[in-house]
């Protein structure tokens, strides 16, 4: 993944709509549940933080599964919808593999999109502890969706900046 802040030579439109779907993501009410931030700092590269803590335990004292789908799928989502600036992206399968159990601290889920650009986008994630172990992957495929972006609340961009249909140098 590129350093952090790789995104400060974007161009206008691009670094916009990415604080856009950064926006979006902390709007988003299932977010209320997961202390987490993204950071999209490439085209097709989006990064989270969040931190696991005894409330997503299972019995066996680590996270449930649902916590690793959730940053999987949200890393990988916001990478391949970092490619399309006009419509939000629905996520149409979802495969896991979890290599490691998941205790309480900082985590980091790193997304990258590998390929599509037009209807269909496949993308990968993993998981990635305090002590720089992976612990879990993910690979999923991310459909066009007729809901467009502009009208979802926390997608905002400044006035001015390109991002309806139009290019902007991101595939639409």
């Amino acid at each position: 993944m590129p350093a952090e802040g790789a995104h400060r030579d974007l161009p206008a439109g691009e670094a916009a709509h990415f604080r856009a779907l950064e926006g979006l993501y902390a709007a988003a009410p299932i977010n209320s549940f997961f202390e987490s931030t993204l950071d999209i700092v490439a085209a097709g590269l989006a990064r989270i933080r969040f931190t696991v803590d005894e409330r997503v335990f299972h019995a066996g004292g680590a996270a449930h599964g649902t916590s690793y789908f959730k940053m999987l799928d949200d890393a990988a989502f916001y990478a391949a919808n970092s490619l399309v600036n006009d419509r939000f992206l629905l996520t149409t399968a979802f495969n896991l593999l979890l290599t490691r159990p998941l205790r309480a601290g900082p985590v980091v889920a790193e997304g990258r999109w590998i390929s599509g650009q037009r209807r269909v986008f496949i993308a990968e994630a993993r998981l990635v502890d305090a002590g720089g172990e992976e612990v879990a992957r993910g690979t999923g495929t991310f459909m066009r969706s007729r809901i467009a972006l502009a009208g979802l609340p926390g997608y905002a961009r400044p006035t001015g900046v390109p991002g309806r249909s139009g290019r902007s140098g991101l595939a639409a």
